[in-house]
């Protein structure tokens, strides 16, 4: 498998295969339209600029209501004192003159005095926003602005009140001053909440240039080197998913070039030693070559053909069976694995009817490939049915090694296998001295291995008791449950 930069896998019909799409971006609205350093800048400067807006639209009601509540306080504490003086008889008699010692001492403040029983009131005309008795339902303060003035009237509980009016001008001039600078802060904060974004986006991105870089590297060169991990971040971690994605890539190109070294070593010998054969049938067959030679030669070469073709059938099956293993892109479901043995003892026995094979299967289920367990269980079953001689025993046994583990052994009488070459005969195309002489293609148990592995298991080769070859395959599953009646 080799890497090509903006290359696109192609489908089986020869068309392009969509790219894999990863999360949901149906309601991204800059997805492609802008890069992700400008995506980050603009959202740092969104988040930014609503807090400082927040806070400034924030302070300025906060002044704003300070300041007014401050004018009230003051308002309700000088109409206290005129209430408390409107108790006197001979402040009533000076009222005028009291009225404007007041408004000397307080300019700003405008007033207007209802004493107790009085039906009108003394002072300047103050629109209260209605009949100033009508504000003498309660003994709370009203407050009202009205013209740029902050109106507070108060009745006490005999009936004398008292209108105040604070020209609010200064404070509104104060409050004005206070948003107009208000507003600068917000557009030096927004001014600088885009640096600030573009500054946390370029170094934040940094290390992701740096990963791009080398993902560009690896694309260019095809180099399947690991990239240096940097840190402890996301993005180390990100580097180390694609470490692992470059040793998984890695270890597949080395398996298809191994499979592919090995097929074409071990498919180039029988299909010369078939083309020869081939040839000289053919030669054969020419006019006035017949009698060149005997029949029962002639014979001998057909059947020799015919088995060099099924030997070659055989060797690329496994070949396909191999590929498969390697893809491993199988889907995996519920399989009984004695059921699985069951059918491939069958088409064993049809192929050796002169053996006696003496099964022990307990129900158990696993979850894997049901074809290549399959495939596996019959390479197991043929490579001990080859090596047995005539009207000799093959055991079939399955033991639970505990509620998650079953133990399957596969023995043979045959002449066993040397110790020093139990691990070798699992590897591709591996054949001992004594096998060479028979039909098969060396990839038998390597299949049987790759299988086992890939479902959890084990395999390993002993001596059976009888001297023979004995197979022990440990698999994971559990106990087929059997539905009660």
């Amino acid at each position: 498998m080799i890497l090509r930069r903006r290359a696109s896998r192609p489908d089986t019909d020869g068309r392009e295969a969509p790219p894999v799409s990863v999360g949901d971006t149906s309601g991204d609205i800059w997805s492609g339209r802008t890069t992700l350093r400008w995506r980050l800048s603009l959202l740092t400067f969104a988040v930014v600029s609503f807090a400082v807006g927040l806070m400034t639209f924030l302070t300025y009601l906060t002044v704003s209501a300070v300041l007014t509540s401050g004018v009230d306080r003051e308002l309700e504490q000088l109409s206290e004192v005129l209430l408390e003086k409107t108790l006197d008889p001979f402040y009533l008699i000076n009222l005028d003159a009291e009225i404007q010692l007041f408004k000397s001492y307080n300019p700003e403040t405008r007033v207007a005095v209802s004493p107790p029983g009085w039906s009108f009131s003394r002072g300047d005309a103050i629109p209260v926003g209605g009949d100033l008795r009508g504000a003498g339902d309660t003994t709370e303060a009203v407050f009202r602005t009205v013209g740029g003035e902050r109106i507070m009237s108060k009745t006490d509980s005999l009936g004398a009140t008292i209108v105040l009016a604070r020209d609010m001008h200064d404070t509104h001039q104060l409050i004005t001053t206070l948003g107009t600078l208000l507003l600068v802060i917000t557009a030096l904060g927004t001014v600088l909440a885009i640096a600030a974004g573009l500054v946390v986006a370029t170094a934040g991105l940094t290390p992701l240039k740096r990963l791009q870089k080398a993902v560009d590297y690896v694309a260019d060169t095809d180099d399947l080197r690991p990239i240096a991990v940097q840190g402890n971040d996301e993005i180390a971690q990100l580097t180390s998913s694609f470490n692992a994605m470059l040793g998984a890539l890695q270890e597949s190109r080395t398996r298809q070039s191994q499979l592919v070294a090995d097929a074409g070593h071990e498919l180039k010998t029988p299909l010369t030693s078939m083309r020869t054969n081939i040839e000289l049938l053919m030669m054969l067959n020419q006019p006035g070559a017949a009698d060149r030679i005997s029949a029962a030669d002639r014979q001998d070469l057909e059947r020799d053909v015919m088995a060099q073709m099924t030997e070659l059938s055989t060797l690329i099956g496994d070949l396909v069976d191999l590929a498969r293993e390697d893809a491993a892109e199988t889907t995996m479901e519920s399989v009984d694995l004695d059921e699985v043995i069951v059918s491939s003892l069958e088409r064993v026995r049809r192929r050796r009817p002169d053996l006696d094979f003496d099964v022990d299967l307990v129900p158990w289920t696993l979850t894997g490939d049901q074809f290549s367990l399959g495939r596996a269980t019959l390479n197991l079953l043929d490579n001990a049915a080859k090596w047995s001689p005539p009207e000799a025993t093959v055991q079939v046994r399955m033991s639970p090694l505990a509620d998650d583990r079953i133990q399957l052994t596969v023995a043979d009488s045959g002449p066993g296998i040397p110790e020093e070459e139990r691990e070798r005969v699992f590897e591709r195309f591996y054949r001992a001295a004594e096998s060479r002489s028979q039909p098969g293609s060396g990839l038998g148990l390597a299949i049987a291995k790759q299988t086992v592995t890939r479902h959890g298991g084990t395999i390993r080769i002993a001596e059976a008791a009888g001297g023979g070859a004995l197979v022990i395959v440990e698999l994971p599953g559990q106990p087929q449950v059997t539905p009660s009646r």
